[in-house]
């Protein structure tokens, strides 16, 4: 038994050396080939699956209302004022009010010249007194040179002083991945908080989350999370027709049905909307594109919600939805949990260090039948564990993340033979060499 443990043990630590072994080929980029194949699976993570297509269709959460951003200032003024009017509890603003790169001259900034649109709406952010308006987060040259590629940030750009000395400011920035604006951005998480210049940051959505119902969102806080998962719960429209009457309209990137209401910027300024959905409500303004149900890619994410769980071709969220999403999952304590990553470890080694012992067994037992069940083990294994991580985020929304322990069984069974064929090798050698130590 000590002599099988023993062996066991040396066969699994192969199986993790191989792992990384791997891992740093894939780094070094020597199967750059496959680059767009490997990308494509990146991409991908079991639970997509029951974003995409194993959940129920979600409520509609009566207290989050979207409205898509008018093209002008002066519009979005006349947007606030007529949304104060029915007294909403929080009114949000995905969108920037300020000149790019700091050059406030109408030449490069030509919003200046717009002066009554810009006291418009400085007028109406302070008269609503309950405004959020997004910043971002920023690194600085000499930070960068420092610290290197990491989520640390020194400086924050805001929108200019005249609007956001009326409002709470809080930064929109997520994590992407992406090298610049245009760049492809698939979102799963964000950062709850931040600690810029000693001092702690809310992320925009958290912010409006706080203004709602400060209980919740410091329950939320509370959990002590650098990196939250976003539990995506909806991303459609509502639109409403020249009668009146509510239309659901599903997306062409996802299949979930309604999950808030929306209201384009005309419909708005029309008075074509429901008056009653923005009282006591939060109300989050945003860019949706030109019109809702605009295919715009403009301020567009990738989510578990695409159609496509791997190789997506099409974002399928805009900013303000993935926004709203955060809030609603922090009003409903609706989180996604998660396995530390020791846990994940030990897991992975378990399973692997028992899967060996039970390949050795076979090997000395049923020596004709390895093969055939040493393939079959792995497969029902992989099955198996692909299998729990979807249930238990279905049921519960805990993200296992197994995909350790499914590289372990991916590997176990080449890494065996490996192994065997060293051992039998130096086995060979030593007694090819014994008889000349006696001869000696």
């Amino acid at each position: 038994m000590k002599k099988l443990s023993l062996q066991g043990l040396a066969i699994t630590t192969f199986v993790f050396v191989m792992m990384w072994g791997v891992n740093k080929i894939t780094d070094l980029k020597l199967f750059s080939a496959f680059d767009g194949m490997s990308q494509a699976f990146s991409e991908f993570e079991i639970t997509d699956i029951v974003f995409s297509q194993l959940r129920p269709d979600p409520l509609v959460d009566q207290r989050i209302v979207l409205v898509n951003l008018a093209p002008s200032r002066g519009l979005v003024a006349q947007q606030i004022m007529k949304i104060k009017q029915h007294k909403p509890k929080v009114i949000g603003i995905d969108g920037f009010f300020d000149c790019e790169g700091g050059l406030y001259d109408t030449l490069n900034c030509p919003q200046l010249l717009d002066t009554l649109g810009n006291l418009m709406l400085s007028n109406a952010i302070q008269e609503a007194g309950n405004v959020v308006l997004v910043s971002k987060l920023l690194q600085t040259k000499k930070l960068i040179e420092r610290e290197g590629d990491v989520d640390v940030y020194d400086s924050i750009e805001y929108s200019d002083p005249m609007f956001t000395v009326y409002a709470k400011n809080a930064y929109a920035s997520l994590p992407t991945n992406a090298s610049y604006q245009e760049d492809v951005k698939l979102c799963r998480s964000l950062f709850p908080k931040m600690m810029v210049n000693g001092k702690r940051e809310l992320a925009f959505s958290v912010q409006v989350a706080m203004l709602y119902d400060s209980v919740k969102t410091n329950k939320f806080l509370a959990r002590g999370k650098d990196e939250e998962i976003i539990n995506f719960r909806g991303n459609v429209e509502l639109v409403e027709n020249k009668l009146g009457d509510l239309q659901l309209k599903e997306t062409s990137s996802t299949r979930y049905p309604i999950m808030f209401y929306a209201v384009d910027w005309d419909q708005l300024l029309d008075d074509e909307y429901i008056k009653d959905i923005f009282e006591g409500s939060i109300v989050m303004m945003g860019g949706m594109g030109e019109f809702i149900g605009d295919p715009s890619w403009e301020d567009k994410f990738y989510t578990p919600l695409n159609k496509k769980v791997a190789g997506r071709a099409n974002p399928d969220m805009f900013g303000l939805v993935l926004h709203a999403n955060v809030v609603a999952m922090i009003l409903n304590e609706d989180y996604v949990d998660e396995l530390p990553d020791w846990m994940k470890i030990l897991i992975a080694i378990i399973i692997c260090f028992f899967t060996v012992i039970l390949f050795i067994i076979i090997d000395n037992k049923l020596p004709m039948w390895f093969d055939t069940l040493s393939v079959t083990i792995q497969v029902i294994q992989i099955i198996i564990i692909s299998s729990i991580v979807v249930f238990a985020f279905q049921a519960s929304s805990l993200k296992l993340d197994l995909g350790l322990s499914l590289a372990a069984s991916a590997l176990v069974g080449p890494a065996y033979d490996i192994y065997k064929g060293f051992e039998n090798q130096i086995r060979a050698w030593l007694t090819k060499r014994q008889p000349e130590v006696l001869k000696e």
